[in-house]
């Protein structure tokens, strides 16, 4: 198993969410106003925390029109501009112009959109950038041609497809694939237009599938059948860990510990690959948050990376189609509102955030302040 350098780990797996990969999906103002809904919080409100936030971000902006770059490449700087144009700022935006000419600096003859490592995760961020930016096909053949690149990082021809690793994706074409970069992909795929059915996707629903705390038929892994009943249903980072002496993620009995964002990553991928709510994996996934429910941590992980909790949970909830999702106590959770509300409530004078938890690069303010914005966008109805 290939070393991964830990800039790649603690990036990787906070980006995880990636909104931006809002599913690509923009954002128009409505044509006439629209009524507040109940489950949801007030648009006004939505919006002067989402200003705030905005002024916070461009005082961050560097003057090359990059966000961090030295945290995660062009990683940052992608989810920052799409979660922006999400928010409402179109691509002729100060701050989302500069940006989007910052990334297109950054793509490589290869297809790629990185700088010296993170390939995958880099440039699936800026598949959802330009998509989200895409107007009159400006972005076209780089789209095309990062969607490309990112299939040939995926282990699919030439993995047995019985290897636990088949149809995963990892950092970039060495490393050993993982669900957050594996659900990165997916997100990015789906949003370039990749039909449902592609190979490419269906080989990675097998993996993610693999990478669910849910034995049977879709999961033949030695650690599904160790899980407890508490993990059962619940997602998993690594499902090679399973094999790792050294791993925290490793249970007593020798399963693996279920996660907040990884769960909402699973069932987020299975989702937008068009598995359907009455499959036994999404059911297991629906089952495993019912009784996690929550927007004060990340499930398994306390306080570490919680931003890419917040854009993960977010997304899936929206996928998932319910204004009031109902935990296993029978109480009703109307999530945008509950979302909104801890967002706001942690929102520092400035009009960013951090994570008090330094993992995963989360006290960084451009890191946390993108990932919030892109959760924002999902609160309202």
């Amino acid at each position: 198993m290939a070393a991964v350098p830990r800039t790649a780990r603690t990036f990787a797996a906070l980006t995880l969410a990636f909104g931006l990969i809002a599913l690509a999906v923009p954002r128009t103002a409505p044509a006439a106003p629209v009524a507040d809904s109940p489950a949801a919080p007030p648009a006004a409100d939505v919006k002067g925390v989402l200003d705030k936030a905005y002024a916070a971000l461009k005082a961050k902006q560097n003057d090359d029109g990059s966000f961090a770059p030295k945290l995660g490449g062009p990683g940052i700087t992608a989810l920052t501009a799409a979660a922006l144009i999400r928010a409402g700022h179109g691509a002729d935006d100060p701050v989302v112009a500069k940006a989007l000419k910052y990334l297109e600096t950054r793509v490589k003859p290869d297809g790629g959109v990185y700088d010296k490592g993170l390939a995958n995760y880099t440039t699936c961020l800026a598949i959802m950038t330009f998509k989200e930016a895409n107007k009159d096909g400006k972005y076209d053949k780089v789209i095309e041609s990062a969607t490309k690149f990112v299939k040939g990082l995926q282990y699919g021809e030439g993995t047995d497809p019985k290897d636990v690793k088949f149809g995963g994706t990892g950092y970039d074409g060495k490393s050993r694939p993982d669900l957050s970069n594996t659900q990165f992909f997916v997100e990015a795929l789906v949003a370039a237009g990749t039909p449902k059915d592609d190979p490419a996707i269906k080989k990675a629903v097998a993996f993610i599938s693999r990478s669910q705390n849910l034995p049977g038929e879709f999961n033949d892994q030695p650690y599904a059948a160790k899980a407890s009943d508490d993990d059962k249903g619940g997602f998993v980072y690594n499902p090679l860990d399973q094999s790792n002496d050294k791993s925290d993620k490793r249970t007593a009995d020798g399963g693996l510990r279920s996660e907040g964002g990884m769960t909402y990553a699973g069932l987020k991928s299975f989702l937008y690959a068009g598995v359907g709510k009455d499959d036994p994996r999404v059911k297991a996934a629906v089952g495993w948050i019912k009784r996690h429910y929550t927007v004060d941590e990340n499930p398994g992980m306390g306080k570490a990376g919680l931003f890419y909790y917040y854009q993960t949970f977010a997304k899936a909830m929206t996928a998932l189609g319910e204004d009031e999702f109902e935990d296993a106590k029978g109480v009703k959770h109307p999530w945008r509102k509950e979302l909104f509300e801890k967002l706001k409530a942690g929102q520092k004078p400035d009009g960013s955030w951090a994570n008090d938890n330094k993992a995963f690069l989360e006290n960084q303010p451009e890191l946390a302040t993108a990932f919030a914005v892109l959760a924002l966008t999902y609160c309202e109805k």
